[in-house]
């Protein structure tokens, strides 16, 4: 058990022949005491800094380890927005993909229906036109012959008879 400035000046030695003086052992005794009383009294101010700083140190140890799993939550995160970010993107270009795909084909289809159609057209003037060839012809092949004519005669004699009556 370490010494209290109690423990020193209440100290009694034991006195002999030709012993030390006393008043210099008691004055040297009182000096003791009085510094170590002023070191008890730093030790003990000196152990509350060091409390005190153990505790500020404690509090900004427990700030860096906060911030540090922060930064890794955040870190995570920001890894994971991008990698949800890259997923959406490769989605959204193969749905493109697919869109751009079924565009042209529904275009090529419908090309290839308008060709159809086109060449049915052609088809049917084509017909068409050799129809009405074959009508303007017929009827001109009409109107050279002999026959029509006779159709004008006959039909003036029936006007003619119908008068008559």
């Amino acid at each position: 058990m370490p010494l209290t400035p109690l423990d020193i000046h209440n100290k009694e030695f034991a006195r002999r022949i030709r012993g030390y003086d006393e008043d210099e052992v008691n004055e040297f005794l009182d000096q003791v005491i009085k510094d170590y009383e002023s070191v008890i009294r730093e030790n003990k101010e000196l152990q509350g800094q060091l409390a005190s700083l153990q505790e500020r140190l404690d509090h900004f140890v427990n700030i860096e380890e906060t911030l540090s799993k922060t930064i890794i939550v955040a870190q995570e995160a920001a890894d994971e927005v991008k990698n949800n970010a890259k997923k959406e993107a490769q989605l959204i270009i193969k749905e493109s993909e697919k869109n751009a795909d079924r565009i042209i084909n529904e275009s090529l289809s419908k090309a290839r229906k308008i060709a159809m159609e086109v060449e049915e057209l052609k088809k049917q003037a084509s017909i068409y036109r050799t129809r009405f060839r074959t009508l303007v012809e017929a009827q001109l092949e009409l109107l050279s012959q002999d026959g029509w004519e006779a159709l004008e005669t006959r039909e003036r004699e029936t006007r003619e008879a119908n008068e008559v009556y």
